[in-house]
C-alpha cells in the first residue's frame, strides 16, 4: 500500500462478513469526498459459526456484486484500487477459494486483514474522523468484533471476538439467551476493558448505526447526521436492553430499520448492553468512519494526516461556494481581534470552530435572499463533514444563519438551538454579526479587511477605516458594527482617515 497525497481517485473495495461494498473516492486525501458508494448485502458470514464455510448462496451474491464492482471501477477510470476481505474470508475454510475467485474478477489482489489490522484501521477510521478521539473503538460487523483503544492517533490493546450478528445468530440458534451467553464468554476473555470507563465507546459498522438511527427518531433528536452521535451510556444501556429482547416481527414495522438490518438488531444490541456493563463508558458516539476510511487514512503522508479535516473540509466548500476562499481565511484573521483580551475568552476548540465558521460565512450568497440563512443553515447542519461534534456543528450552523438572517430571527434554528448551551450561542450570534459588519465593508473580496484592522482599546472596540478605504464608511456599516459592539458590551468607534467617527455607544 503506497502512500498517498494526491487527488486521483481512490477505490475501496470491502468484502465483509454481512456486505460487499465498493466506495470510489475523490483521492486520498485529509478529508476525502465519496463520489460513488454502494453495497450488496451477501451475509458471507451467515453459516460460518456452525459449518466452517461461506454458503454457496452467498458466494453467488458477493461474486456477481464483485463483477459490477469492477464495471464501476472501470467506467469511473480508478487506477488505484484497495481491496479489503475481512472476518468471514478469513475464517472459513473455503475462503481461500473465494479470495481466488474474487480476485480473478476484480483482476486485483485481495488483501485479508487479520483481526488486529482490522482493529487498526477500524480505529484509524476513528482517529481520521474524530477530532481529539479518546476511548475504545468497536467494530462490529457481521462475523466479528474488533475492540481497540484509541488516544489521540495512538493504539494500543486490541483484540477481535467472534461476536459478530450473523454470527452470533447462527452460534446461538437464533436463540437470544444462548447469544448472551456467548457473548459473556467472549467478553471475559478481554481483561482490558475497564480501562474503557469514563471514556468514549466509538461505534462502528451498520447494525450499530441502524441502533443509534432509531435512537434518534425516539427521542425527536434535531439532526440527522449520524457520525458524532452521542448517547451518554446510561441512556445507550437502557436502550439497547430494551433492543436486545425484540423479536424480528416486533420490529418489523418500524420504518427506520430496513429490513435487511432487522434480524442482527437484537444481537448488535445485546453485545452493546454487555460491553456497556463491563467496560463502563460514559457515552456512546457513532462513528460511520471505520476500516475503509482507516485504510484510505493510512496511506496518507505525515503531513497530510497531521491537517485538521474540518478544516480542510470547510476549505474545500468555500472553494466551490464562497466569492472568495482567500476573504474567508482572511475573516479568520480579523475575527481573531475580537477573541483578545479583554474580548471574550476563547479556547482552542472554540478558535478552530470559529475559524470553520469563517470559510462557511459566504457559502449561501447564490441563493435567494429570502432563502439563504435557512439553505445555508440546512446545508452547514447536514454537511458530509467530520472532525466537529453535533453541539459544534448546530455552532456552525447558526452562525452562517446569524450572518444571512440578522439576529431577530430565531423560530427557523430553535431545534438547532437546543444542541448548544447559551455561552456558545452567544458566540454565534458575535460571530453572525462580525460576519455581517465585515461584509460591508468587504463584499467578500479579499485583500480588504487586512488593511482594516480592528482592535480593543480600554472599553471601546475601535475600527479604523485608513486611506483609500475610508470612503467604505456608511450608515449600514455604522449600523452593523454598533450591533456587533452591542452583543461585546463595548463602545464602538470606527476611525476614518485622519479623524474618526463615533458609531456606536
Amino acid at each position: 500500500m503506497a502512500v498517498r497525497n494526491d487527488l486521483s481517485p481512490v477505490a475501496v473495495v470491502d468484502i465483509g462478513s454481512n456486505s460487499v461494498r465498493l466506495v470510489v473516492y475523490e483521492g486520498a486525501a485529509r478529508a476525502p469526498t465519496p463520489v460513488f458508494n454502494e453495497k450488496v448485502l451477501c451475509g458471507l458470514g451467515r453459516s460460518l459459526a456452525t459449518t466452517g464455510l461461506l454458503a454457496p448462496e452467498a458466494i453467488k451474491r458477493a461474486t456477481r456484486a464483485l463483477r459490477r464492482f469492477r464495471a464501476l471501477i472501470d467506467q469511473l477510470n480508478v487506477d488505484h484500487v484497495e481491496v479489503i476481505a475481512t472476518a468471514a474470508a478469513r475464517e472459513a475454510s473455503n475462503g481461500p477459494e473465494f479470495i481466488a475467485q474474487a480476485e480473478r474478477i476484480l483482476r486485483h489482489p485481495v488483501y485479508v486483514l487479520s483481526g488486529t489490522r482490522e482493529a487498526e484501521l477500524a480505529a484509524l477510521g476513528v482517529v481520521s474522523g474524530i477530532h481529539a478521539a479518546d476511548g475504545f473503538a468497536g467494530d462490529l460487523g457481521g462475523g466479528s468484533l474488533e475492540l481497540i483503544d484509541v488516544r489521540g492517533g495512538r493504539l494500543s490493546d486490541a483484540t477481535t471476538l467472534p461476536l459478530g450478528g450473523l454470527w452470533l445468530m447462527d452460534a446461538s440458534g437464533v436463540s437470544l439467551k444462548k447469544a448472551r451467553e456467548i457473548v459473556d464468554r467472549e467478553l471475559a476473555k478481554v481483561d482490558w476493558l475497564e480501562k474503557g470507563r469514563g471514556r468514549d465507546f466509538y461505534v462502528i459498522g451498520g447494525t450499530w448505526r441502524a441502533l443509534a438511527r432509531l435512537h434518534m427518531t425516539q427521542t425527536n433528536y434535531p439532526l440527522s447526521v449520524m457520525h458524532n452521535y452521542r448517547i451518554n451510556a446510561e441512556d445507550a444501556l437502557k436502550f439497547s436492553a430494551l433492543l436486545d429482547h425484540q423479536s424480528q416481527s416486533s420490529l418489523a414495522g418500524i420504518r427506520d430499520i430496513s429490513s435487511a438490518r432487522r434480524e442482527t438488531i437484537p444481537y448488535g444490541a445485546l453485545v452493546l448492553e454487555r460491553l456497556i456493563k463491563q467496560m463502563k463508558p460514559r457515552a456512546i458516539v457513532v462513528s460511520v468512519l471505520g476500516i475503509r476510511e482507516g485504510l484510505l487514512y493510512s496511506l496518507l503522508g505525515d503531513d497530510e494526516k497531521a491537517k485538521d479535516p474540518l478544516l480542510e473540509a470547510c476549505e474545500e466548500i468555500a472553494r466551490r461556494k464562497s466569492r472568495s476562499v482567500v476573504n474567508a481565511w482572511e475573516l479568520c484573521a480579523w475575527t481573531d481581534a475580537l477573541f483578545r483580551p479583554p474580548g471574550p475568552v476563547e479556547t482552542p476548540e472554540q478558535k478552530r470552530l470559529r475559524h470553520a465558521a469563517c470559510l462557511l460565512s459566504d457559502i449561501g450568497w447564490r441563493a435567494h435572499p429570502d432563502y439563504r440563512g435557512v439553505q445555508s443553515l440546512n446545508l452547514v447542519a447536514n454537511g458530509d463533514f467530520v472532525g466537529i461534534d453535533h453541539p459544534g456543528r448546530a455552532f456552525l450552523a447558526l452562525t452562517v444563519y446569524y450572518r444571512n438572517e440578522g439576529l431577530v430571527k430565531d423560530e427557523l434554528s430553535q431545534k438547532l438551538i437546543e444542541l448548544v448551551d447559551k455561552d456558545t450561542l452567544r458566540r454565534a450570534r458575535i460571530l453572525g454579526a462580525a460576519f455581517r459588519t465585515a461584509h460591508m465593508l468587504s463584499a467578500a473580496m479579499p485583500g480588504v479587511l487586512p488593511n482594516t484592522l480592528i482592535a480593543y482599546e480600554a472599553n471601546r472596540l475601535v475600527w479604523t477605516l485608513p486611506e483609500p478605504y475610508s470612503n467604505l464608511e456608511g450608515e449600514r456599516v455604522d449600523r452593523r458594527f454598533k450591533e456587533l459592539t452591542g452583543l461585546l458590551d463595548r463602545e464602538g468607534e470606527i476611525r476614518v482617515g485622519s479623524a474618526f467617527q463615533l458609531a456606536a455607544s
